[in-house]
Order: structure tokens, then sequence, then C-alpha cells
């Protein structure tokens, strides 16, 4: 037979069944129970407890002997699926030692439990408690002890909803909790223990740097590691909660009002109520080790963000620090201790007044023998708490828990329309046009060969007729005929005619191939003839196109572009940029972008960023989205321009994209940040005046923190792009990237500031900062921060290369030059020596230190070359009257840069120099 129960209530039994020679058994048995929402059998309960069907095997009676009834096994029944439909059918397997596989059951109901629009408006909330580890060591396993943990969820309307976590488990020193582990329902003992298990349902674990909580530092692993193996409470329970779409509201505004949770942790006397009753928390009983565990829940308003799992540390339970945290003034153990006694097994289904309760009254007489061994209680109670405040502290105490929502409370735009609206914001582009570069050139080889057979054959004319045949006027026609003749002759003997034929052949094979397109054989000999003819045609036009330009006197051969690659483009304009020549930076920043190469739209753009052209610098930063859509820094960039032109929307999309495309981009949601920071200003400025000038001193900072999250919380909860200033515990990078505005890293490094109060500032944030200062050309204050930078890490090479750029932008050339040289001397190369090269050499040759200057132009050609590179080793040698090295070393410059006008200067005073000189005897 089997026995069913729900909710502590014996539901039936079925009729006894003999088993069937095939080992099954047809019970036929049907039972109900009454859900509604103000019964005992709620939703809240129904999605948090199973249905428990227990198999009896009934022994039938001998003589003056009563029947046997044996349990076998038992079998749950998740009932949560009832929230989604009406009838539920699967084989609940059951946990026994025999060999029973499980009970086929229908669950139905007789009308929908929520309908479609209340399911798809509510959600639905779990919460599991791991463990707890780290304990103090004055916990001891005493059956009269229960390991207690609660918190509160806010309910629709002024309720709350308490979730009772009982009967922790303390287990002594040994082996870690295995992983993956089955969650727990939240029942008392069971025939069948491993019947707890919830189907499906598992803690899978992970690692700490990817939790979301506390203690997830590399330096806090071992700490924890060693936890997980000592003395520990063991819950691995899971609650679960439906919040209709009030209670959803709620939740979201009490989150974005309080971003930390309290849960209360205690141990606690239990006594019991007599045979047949429910165990009852001992109103009577003092609470001891009383502590809370603060848990930011506020990661839950990040968009898609359904998950918080974590470690959090308990502390000492306090009044004050609960309120100044949590703005909740009442405890749940000690002033709602009458609520939680009231509730079956621990379990909330029944809502409690979210004001603070008011106690019961005392009977106004008890005996004399009450009195004594209540006094004496009260004795032994406050002693244990004597011992306990603290201990937590002490211990290390932490717990590991997760809370799960079925939907985000911010829903995440999907990909698919961040991509349609990024392709709404950028404008169309035409079409690129087919390629022709490979028809063209061919085009233009031929017209080369052709000028270069046509001018062979002048200079042979020239050897048979002489030059001066063509300054004596027009000739008769049978002497240019005759001349023909010759020619022709002359041309046919030497095989010269034959070599020109070989010369314009490949040409026009190459024409075939690029401009026709012809590759194969021809089918039949008509059309073998029509294409003959019409590449003859077209080879006649060309032929003559090339000989007019020869015989008009047009430049044929114009100035070969420069030979420098794109990397020494972009290396150009760098150095242009850095000795403020902007015209020229552009000229080659322009150079080098190419319409299907995204990183030179990106480089031409963030230049057009820093320098004010907003505008062009959008127009860039699209173009290089439309050639690569998923390219994060491109998505990045088209929400700074955006931010730029005052485009706050615009850029909330493109943020939001790329925040979407790589969730692990620290910089991009610190970029999603300063933007949404950007549009909550207004909420700022309405602030009271004492809150917008606040005095330093440790409260008023902590006040800082709270009314910034607490204002960008307030407008997330109605904009999907949340400003997440720290994703899974992770502080606001500092970015000291060329591409990102001033502004953008002065507001980075505000809010780094307030992370960092207690540390002070570091030496990136030093280095940050002094690079924006020095774009903006705020020297002093440079110098302020490279100085902190200094002191902090006096062994950093980048520091002292950035003091020297600063001394040399001052004119300030001899502290320039001991930082240059301080430079060198390490061992590990700055980011910059290229410029560090640059700026030294320039000193020395300033200091007529010719030698130094070209030992250092040198290293910094092997390091880099570039026209100034070499045009410094050119100047220095030309100084030590070292010509022919000095021409040597102007020609590689020339060669990089063929429009330097310094270049071509001092090539000019070599042969002004050279020419002077004697020839040698």
């Amino acid at each position: 037979m089997v026995h069913v129960e729900y909710n502590g209530a014996v539901l039936g039994d079925s009729s006894k069944t003999a088993v069937l020679p095939d080992g099954t058994a047809e019970y036929d048995f049907i039972t109900s129970f009454e859900c509604s929402p103000d019964g005992p059998n709620s939703l809240d309960v129904l999605v948090q407890k199973p249905l428990l069907l227990t198999v009896l095997e009934v022994v039938p009676k001998e003589k003056k002997k009563p029947e046997k009834i044996t349990p076998l096994g038992q079998a749950v029944v998740d009932l949560l699926p009832l929230l989604q439909g009406t009838t539920l059918r699967f084989t609940a397997s059951t946990t026994t030692p025999c060999s029973l596989s499980g009970l086929e059951v229908t669950v139905s109901t007789k009308e929908l439990l929520l309908s479609a629009t209340q399911f798809s408006s509510g959600n639905l909330l779990s919460i599991t408690l791991e463990a707890a580890y780290s304990v103090p060591e004055a916990f001891t396993t005493d059956a009269q002890q229960n390991y207690m943990a609660c918190l509160q969820i806010p309910a629709a309307g002024e309720k709350e909803l308490p979730l009772l976590f009982k009967n922790g488990i303390l287990k002594a020193d040994g082996e870690k909790e295995p992983l993956p582990r089955p969650k727990n329902w939240p029942l008392g003992s069971i025939l069948a223990p491993r019947a707890l298990n919830i189907p499906d349902s598992f803690i899978i674990g992970g690692r700490y740097e990817d939790e979301d909580g506390e203690l997830t530092k590399s330096e806090d692993k071992e700490f924890r590691m060693q936890a997980e193996s000592t003395k520990r409470i063991v819950w691995d329970t899971e609650r679960r909660c439906f919040l209709d779409a009030a209670a959803v509201a709620v939740l979201q505004k009490r989150i974005a009002e309080c971003r930390y949770w309290p849960v209360e942790l205690c141990r606690m006397s239990m006594a019991s109520a007599g045979k047949g009753k429910v165990t009852k928390i001992d109103k009577d009983k003092q609470i001891a080790f009383h502590g809370v565990a603060y848990v930011n829940m506020a990661h839950l308003l990040c968009p898609g963000v359904q998950q918080i799992r974590g470690a959090f540390r308990v502390f000492n339970y306090d009044d004050s620090e609960v309120f100044e945290k949590t703005k909740i003034q009442y405890s749940i153990f000690r002033d709602l201790r009458s609520q939680l006694s009231l509730v079956k097994e621990g379990l909330g289904n029944s809502p409690v007044s979210k004001a603070a309760p008011s106690k019961a009254p005392k009977e106004e007489k008890d005996s004399s023998a009450t009195v004594r061994s209540r006094e004496a209680h009260v004795t032994m109670g406050a002693l244990e708490q004597c011992l306990s405040p603290q201990q937590y502290s002490e211990a290390g105490t932490f717990l590991v828990m997760e809370i799960k929502l079925d939907r985000p409370l911010v829903p995440k735009r999907l990909r698919e329309e961040l991509i349609r609206r990024v392709k709404e914001l950028i404008p169309p582009h035409p079409a690129l046009p087919p390629r022709m570069e490979g028809a063209r050139k061919v085009v233009e080889d031929y017209h080369k060969r052709v000028t270069s057979v046509a001018l062979a054959i002048l200079r042979e004319y020239h050897e048979l007729f002489g030059k001066q045949q063509a300054d004596q006027g027009v000739m008769d026609h049978e002497t240019l005929e005759e001349q023909k003749r010759q020619l022709n002759y002359e041309l046919n003997t030497s095989g010269k005619y034959f070599a020109f034929k070989e010369q314009l052949k490949y040409s026009v094979v190459k024409i075939v191939r690029e401009k026709y397109l012809k590759t194969t054989a021809f089918e039949t000999k008509e059309q073998l003839q029509a294409f003959l003819s019409e590449l003859y045609v077209y080879l006649v036009d060309n032929m003559h196109i090339a000989l007019n330009k020869l015989l008009s006197g047009e430049d044929v051969s114009p100035a070969p572009p420069s030979c420098a690659t794109r990397k020494q483009l972009w290396l150009f304009a760098r150095e242009a940029e850095a000795n403020k020549d902007l015209k020229l930076a552009s000229v080659f920043y322009q150079q080098v972008r190419e319409p299907q190469f995204f990183p030179s739209w990106m480089d031409y753009g963030a230049f057009c960023l820093l320098y004010e052209d907003a505008t062009k610098a959008q127009e860039c930063f699209q173009q290089a989205v439309c050639l690569d859509p998923q390219h994060i820094q491109s998505l990045l960039l088209c929400g700074i321009a955006a931010v730029k032109l005052q485009h706050y929307e615009e850029a909330e999309i493109f943020f939001e994209d790329a925040c979407c495309l790589e969730p692990t981009s620290i910089i991009a949601w610190t970029l999603s940040g300063i933007n949404q920071a950007s549009l909550v200003l207004k909420v700022f400025l309405h602030l009271p005046l004492e809150q917008e000038h606040l005095p330093l001193d440790q409260h008023s900072k902590e006040r800082v923190k709270e009314i910034f999250f607490v204002e960008v919380r307030e407008v997330s909860v109605s904009s999907p792009a949340l400003s997440c200033w720290r994703v899974h515990g992770v502080p606001a990078p500092l970015t000291t990237t060329c591409a990102v505005l001033p502004q953008f890293v002065n507001k980075a490094l505000a809010h780094e500031l307030l992370l960092s109060l207690q540390e002070g500032p570091s030496y990136a944030y030093y280095m940050a900062l002094a690079w924006s200062y020095m774009l903006q050309e705020d020297f002093p204050r440079c110098e302020e921060c490279l100085s902190e930078a200094v002191r902090i890490n006096p062994l950093n090479p980048n520091v002292w290369a950035q003091k020297g750029h600063l001394c040399y932008l001052q004119k300030d050339f001899v502290n320039a030059k001991e930082c240059y040289e301080r430079v060198i001397s390490f061992v590990e190369d700055a980011e910059d020596m290229h410029f560090v090269y640059l700026r030294l050499g320039s000193i020395y040759l300033e200091e007529k230190e010719y030698g130094r200057a070209k030992n250092i132009y040198l290293l910094a050609c092997d390091n880099s070359a570039s026209c100034l590179t070499w045009l410094g080793v050119g100047i220095a040698c030309y100084r030590l009257e070292e010509m022919l090295e000095a021409e040597d070393a102007l020609s590689e410059a020339n060669a990089l840069n063929n429009t330097n006008a310094e270049v071509w200067g001092y090539l000019a005073l070599i042969c002004l120099q050279v020419s002077a000189q004697p020839l040698p005897p």
C-alpha cells in the first residue's frame, strides 16, 4: 500500500494490493487537497514543499497477531510545475534499499493556479543556504541545540515573508563537502533521508573569483580552502517563494533603497511541546551566538542578472550597525520569535507585519518555583551570551548562500535588438564598388611597357638616322617610308623586334586574365576570333593613350609614393602628434587609413576625438563598426564619441551592446557607468546642499558612497542599462589608453578614489591622472601626480619616462635629460622608449654632444626606425663631419618619408661640403 501526506497532513492510504508476477502493483488510488491563498496550502507552500509518498509492506495477520506494516521506501513529488500547467505526469523514484524503481504519479488541478499573465508578471525566488564555515570553537554537537538562519523577503503591501533554515548539521574536521551535491527540501526528519534531495537540483560550486559576495580575492583563497575542511554547519537547503507582480515591484524598490539585506544566524535551544505537537522555539530561551551577514542584493538590479552566489562574512548582531546598513529596526529571532513559532516546521507561509511587533504580555502571577527556574535559566543564558560576542569575527565565520530568480528583475536587451539599434544609429553606406585594383594595375603596367618599348625604338631610330632629323622640318613621304623600312630591317635582323614583343607579351597576358577574366580555352574558333578582335582594339587604343602621353610631354613616371608600411605611417603620425604638428599627424593618419582595415579608422577617429573634432571621430568609429560589428573597442569608441556630442541615449546603446557582447569586459562596464552617471546628474542637483558639500571625515565619505549608489539604483529601476560600477566585485579600472577622453578618465578615477579611501590612491591612479593632466597641459598638477607615483614605485621606468616628458614640455632640459638617462639605465624598457630616445637625442644635439646623440638615435633606429630617427643620426654624423655615414642615414630617412624638408636641407649641405673639398690627386 501507499501512504500519501502533504504539509504534515495525511491525505489517505491506498488499498492493499498484491504484487503481480512481473513485479508491479496497481494501486488506482486518488486523493486531493485544497490549495488556496488563505489556507494552509498556499502557493508559497506549494512551491517549496513536496508531496510525500511512503510505500508500505503489509504482512497478513496471523493467529492472535495483528498485521505487520513495514515501510519499504519513500518518494517525493515536486509540485512546482503545477504553476505552469494543470497536469503533472511522471515517475517518482523511490528511495529504498529494495529493488523498487518508482511510482507512476499524476497530479492535476481543476483550474489554473495562475493565469498566463500572472505567471509571466510574477517571479520565482529560490534561496539556497549551503553552509557556515569557520564557525566558533564553542559550537558543539548537542541534540538540544539547533543552528538556524533566517531572512525576510518583502511581500506585497506592508508584509514580510520570513524564510527560516533550521536543523543545521554541525560537522567536525574532515573532507570537504562534495561537488556537485543535491539540494534538500526544507523538511524535518523522514524515514528515507535520501528523499530529502530535490530532484534535478544541485549545488554546483565554482571558482571563488567568479562569486558575487566577499572573500573573492586571491589572498582569501587559502583561508577559504582551509575553512571548508574544518568545523562547519551544513544546511544545503533550498527555499522557494513565488512573488506576484506587486511583490516583484516591492522587491525591486526595496533593493534600490537599500542594497544590504541581513541574514541572521544563531544557536537556539529547542523545547519539545509534547508528543504529537510541533516543535516550537521556546520564547523564554536566550538566543546564543546571534550573528548577522550582510548580503549585497544590488547585483540583482544589473540587466540580465538572475543569480547571486557567494560567501558573506558573519558579524556579531548589533542593533545600530544593522540599522545603519539595512534600515531594519528589529531582529527576526529576538523580536519575531512568537511569529516564527507559529510557522509549522519553520515554513514561512504566514506573512507577518513589517512594523516592529508588540511584545506578548507577561502573566501577572507566577508561582515561586516557576520564577526561580526562569531566573536560573536567564542567568545561564546571560553567561552564554557574554561568551559569544565577537566570536564570529574572531573565527572569521562566513555563510555561503545562493539567491536565484526565475527571471531577471531588470530585463537585458537581446543581442539581436542591440544590433538592430546600432545599425539604425549608423547611417547606411553605399555598397563598395567592385574591386578594380587588379585590372587597373595591369593596364598601367601595359602603358609602362608600351612607353618603354617606344623609348627603346626611338633610341634605335636616333642611332640610325641621328637626332638632328627631328629639327629639319617635315620629311617627305618617300624618305619616311625608307627610314621605316630600314628600321624594321635592323630590328628584325638584330632580334630586338622579338625582344620587344616578349616585353609586351606578359602584360597582354595579365590584361586577358585580370581585365577580361578569361582563363579557360575557347570552345569554337568564332569565339576565339571575336575575342582577339576585341582585345586587339583595346590594346591599340591603350597603346595610343600611352604614346600620346609620351609625345605630349606629360609626366609619364610620377614621383613614386612612400614605401613606408602601415605600421611606420602610424609611428610617423604619433611622432607628429607628440611634436604638436597636428596637421602633419592628420595627413599620416589619413594615409594609413584603408577602407577595409578597421584599426586604421579607430586610430584616426581617436586622434580626431582627442583634438575636438568629435563629428569626424564618430564617422570613423561608425565605419569601423560597419566593418566589424562585433569589435568591442569600436563599439566603445562610438559610445564615447556620442557622449562627447551629448547624445547620451545613443551612447547607452553602444555601451550596452559592448557589455552584452563581452560581459566580462570591465572597461565596457566602467564606461557604461560613467555614461549613466551623466544621466543621473540632474538627480544629484536636487540633493540638499548639506549633502552636496560634505566634510571629508570617515562618516561623510561613507555617506557619499551611499548617496551615489542609491541614486544610481533609483534610476536603474526604470532603466534596463544599469550603471554597474563594480561587476563581480571588481573595482572600476584605471584606463590610460589614448582613445579615452580625459573627462572619462577623471570620472573613473574619482570613483576609484572613493573605493580606495582606506588604502589610499595607487601608483596606477596617479599615472592615469598625470596622463590626463598632461593632455590638458595642466603641468603643475601633472608634476604633483608624478611625484606621488615616484614615491610609491620609484623603480618603474614608465613613471620616469612620463616625468622626463613633462620636463621636456616645460623646456626643463636638464631634468628631462636626467630622467631619460635613468629610464635607459633600467633593465626593463618603458612603454614609450621611442619618444625617450628621440627627445634625449634632441637634447644631446642641443648640448652639442654629437657622439652621444648619434648612439641614442641609432638605438632608436634599432628599436623602431622612422624618418626622424635616421634624421637624428644624419645630423649627428654631419656635425661629426662623417659625411659618408651622414649621407647614408639621410638617404634612409628620405626613403621612409620623402616630404621632410629638413632631410633635403641636410642632404643639400652634404652636397655643398663634398663639392667644396678638393679632388684627390
